[in-house]
């Protein structure tokens, strides 16, 4: 009996002590970790790397300030190098070797949904700053960009309005093209446009050769009616897919084109000129004249040290969500996971765009919606936005599988996927 009490004390001295290992440098570091994931090489580089630049200036802002809960903050920066697996190990590390407080990171849809099982096993959080495709709620997420209600279906209702007829849906293949396509094939059918007058096409990441896509498009808009492409094209495609448009003749006067994933940094790579008057749709632009958005891109030309350095949408959520978590720290006086999470919700903090956008039970914010034309500049001239903030829907109206689905991670809900017709949480 002596011997069996001795081992199990000695055994729980031990596992006290691996607990306290594991604990303590959270606890007792002299730094909060922030962690940063985003690609900074491969496809996707030529549109994340601002965003970890934004959040290396949103981290020395804030320890200028004085830091959070009396630490200042450090920056773990790590490259995912444009590879989906490789997010999922970056974001392990992140939590378990570097214990960071929070992280902000991933762009396409396919990255996130890479990491989601990591943030959600370790009870990590993560802010998401890129539209996507909705059809999720996370409690470990929280989703800074668009919803499709929040940028593709007001872009379609614009162009609508514009008298377009025929619809082609251009993406790259994977999954936020993918899913918000059904979304706008179901929500044009709905609005009465044929099968026929809809035309859904996608390519690899890094497409290059778009000649016989071009033409294909410019032969689909020849049959006497009004046509318009909505492009989910993401990453460095983008660029030879705009300079074929230019070689092509098309010009947005003849097939106008709406993005979702090109903004200011995209366009500094090209020539605009043969671009002019085509549209994308975000809930920022860095044309937006108030005094928030001039300081904001005094700041960020001064921190880079370009004076000819452009700011986008993407970058602006990830100063909303950054400032949210601070906030939501400051209001539970913790960064462990759990208290954060639930302090956030409700919370409120200044756009770039003149408002102040809200943390909902959902997981996402409100927004407001713009549509702006390219300049010559490089610039977007906005030519329609809402007349206030609309609150981004995790699950559409318009798919059979999701419009009965609401997200409230709130207690005593606390579910992603609550079906109202059924009752239940779990769709």
């Amino acid at each position: 009996m002596q011997l069996s009490f001795s081992r199990r004390t000695v055994m729980g001295l031990v596992a006290g002590a691996l607990m306290s290992a594991v604990s303590l440098p959270a606890m007792a570091a002299d730094t909060i970790k922030v962690g940063i994931l985003h690609s900074l090489s491969g496809t996707m580089a030529i549109s994340e790397t601002t965003l970890k630049d934004v959040m290396l200036m949103l981290i020395e802002e804030q320890n200028a300030k004085g830091g959070l809960l009396g630490k200042k903050l450090e920056a773990v920066v790590v490259d995912p190098a444009s590879n989906w697996p490789l997010f999922a190990e970056k974001a392990r590390e992140l939590l378990t070797k570097d214990k960071v407080a929070a992280t902000f990171g991933c762009w396409t849809s396919v990255s996130r949904k890479s990491v989601l099982p990591v943030f959600e096993e370790l009870n990590g959080i993560l802010f998401y700053p890129v539209q996507y495709e909705g059809e999720e709620s996370s409690p470990n997420i929280f989703y800074t960009g668009a919803a499709p209600n929040q940028q593709a279906i007001p872009a379609v209702d614009y162009l609508m309005n514009q008298g377009v007829k025929r619809w082609v849906l251009e993406g790259t293949d994977y999954v936020y093209p993918r899913t918000t396509n059904k979304i706008l094939e179901a929500y044009l059918k709905a609005k009465g446009v044929a099968a026929d007058d809809i035309s859904v096409n996608y390519t690899p990441f890094g497409h290059a050769d778009w000649q016989t896509r071009v033409a294909a498009i410019k032969k689909f808009g020849s049959a006497g009616k009004k046509t318009a492409v909505v492009s989910t094209i993401n990453g460095d495609a983008n660029v030879p897919f705009y300079k074929e448009l230019g070689n092509a003749g098309l010009k947005a006067t003849d097939i106008p084109v709406v993005a979702f994933s090109v903004g200011e940094e995209e366009l500094a790579g090209i020539d605009t000129k043969p671009l002019l008057g085509h549209l994308a749709a975000w809930n920022y632009f860095q044309s937006v004249d108030n005094a928030d958005n001039k300081a904001f891109i005094e700041k960020w030309q001064k921190f880079t040290k370009n004076p000819k350095r452009v700011t986008n949408d993407p970058m602006e959520a990830h100063v909303i969500g950054f400032n949210m978590w601070v906030k939501a720290v400051e209001k539970a006086g913790t960064t462990d996971s759990t208290p954060v999470r639930d302090a956030i919700i409700g919370i409120s903090v200044p756009n770039l765009t003149g408002g102040y956008s809200a943390m909902m039970p959902n997981h996402h914010i409100t927004k407001p919606v713009l549509i702006g034309e390219i300049q010559g500049n490089g610039q977007f001239e906005v030519v329609w936005n809402t007349t206030g903030l609309v609150v981004g829907d995790e699950w559409s109206d318009y798919l059979d599988g999701s419009k009965d689905l609401i997200a409230d991670h709130r207690a005593p809900m606390k579910c992603g996927n609550f079906n109202v017709k059924t009752g239940k949480c779990g769709g």
